[in-house]
């Protein structure tokens, strides 16, 4: 069987593509095969609209007690085991070139420009977290715990 040049290149350009992909859309998920978690594509607090393919409704900023809550709830109604991401994670979904918010719309719709919350504590201080800021597309460790900020939720894959 004889495979032509440009299809060659062609499938070669797939490939390399999809080695270059980081993430992969399910509905109200993105898988992440760089850090081998799922993302709920959605803030705490808004749901995914299939039809129109985003985010809706307003995000719920939690201090970390609440976010004990939200994370049960989304255990229970979603299944699996959700939790907050690493700092290391979370700073995977920057993206450099984008405006704020500096995060890949196409995967992570609605997404506020601001500072969201990881679940790494500041080993100096610990009562501070560390934070990503969608804004600037920095970390940070100068919150702490009782503070509400926005969450986006993380689980094994």
């Amino acid at each position: 069987m004889k495979t032509s040049l440009p299809t060659l290149i062609c499938v070669f350009i797939i490939l390399a593509t999809a080695a270059k992909s980081q993430f992969f859309e399910k509905e109200h998920t993105i898988r992440d095969v760089r850090n081998g978690i799922s993302w709920l594509r959605c803030s705490v607090g808004q749901t995914w609209n299939l039809h129109e393919q985003t985010c809706l409704g307003e995000i719920v900023k939690l201090n970390h007690q609440e976010i004990t809550i939200a994370i049960e709830q989304a255990t229970e109604q979603l299944g699996g085991n959700w939790r907050l991401p690493t700092l290391e994670e979370l700073k995977s979904l920057i993206c450099e070139t984008c405006e704020p918010p500096k995060i890949k719309q196409k995967y992570f719709p609605n997404v506020s420009p601001e500072a969201y919350w990881s679940g790494k504590k500041n080993f100096l201080n610990k009562k501070m977290y560390w934070t990503v800021n969608f804004m600037t597309g920095h970390s940070y460790s100068r919150f702490f715990s009782y503070q509400r900020l926005p969450v986006l939720l993380v689980q094994d894959n």
